[in-house]
């Protein structure tokens, strides 16, 4: 008996996922049998989710071949730094017009750097909470449509972005950069805000390019 709980949706989510965090190949094929079985449930729902997908660009279908994974373009993936930098420009600019004050404590103590919240190891929680904190930050803008934008440029750089932790000292900087991006806010300093906010991201996008494709390409998937 098929698996009744796992829907379209619940496919598509796990699948996005396996997808931007290499669990799943780049360039590699996967089919709906393949899915289906893992995910214990009819064609139905996985050709839905897979549909969707395609559409948002995670992967191609092939009819009578398959669905091939998207491969990485990290020039394509610059670009798309290079996006993310004025959008979360924008996103200071407007949270300086709002009355944010108290979120905006509360952001920075998340990251404060003497308290450590998110502990040092680098682990899947705390890349999930770095990216998390731009969102956040974003949604303080009261801008939805800029907010979607920045979270759909997180999905497209998300398979470098969560390996831009090397070691314990870019942790740290972490910390210390969101931490300091939220005080100057509170203290109405807009343009060191946005100089330290693209310092930050510049770090991201150069560790982005350091990451080697064996890396990706090396990693076993999930349907294999």
């Amino acid at each position: 008996m098929k698996n009744a709980k796992v829907n379209a949706q619940t496919i598509y989510e796990s699948l996005k996922e396996m997808i931007t965090c290499f669990d799943v190949r780049p360039g590699s094929r996967i089919t709906e049998t393949q899915v289906s079985e893992y995910f214990d449930v009819s064609r139905t729902p996985v050709r839905a989710a897979l549909q969707r997908l395609e559409v948002e660009g995670f992967l191609n279908i092939r009819p009578k071949q398959g669905c091939f994974i998207r491969n990485i373009d990290l020039v394509t993936i610059n670009n798309y730094y290079d996006v993310r930098l004025e959008l979360e420009s924008m996103v200071l600019r407007l949270i300086s017009e709002g009355k944010n004050d108290q979120e905006l404590i509360d952001l920075s103590n998340d990251w404060h750097p003497e308290q450590l919240n998110y502990g040092l190891e680098i682990t899947d929680a705390l890349k999930a909470a770095e990216e998390a904190f731009h969102v956040e930050l974003s949604e303080l803008s009261g801008n939805n449509v800029l907010v979607n934008y920045l979270r759909d440029i997180s999905d497209k750089i998300r398979v470098v972005r969560r390996m831009g932790f090397p070691d314990e000292n870019s942790v740290l900087f972490t910390y210390d950069d969101h931490y300091r991006i939220c005080q100057l806010l509170l203290h109405k300093d807009l343009q060191q805000a946005i100089d330290e906010m693209k310092n930050h991201i510049r770090k991201s996008q150069d560790t982005a390019n350091n990451v080697s494709l064996k890396q990706i390409y090396g990693k076993k998937s999930v349907f294999e």
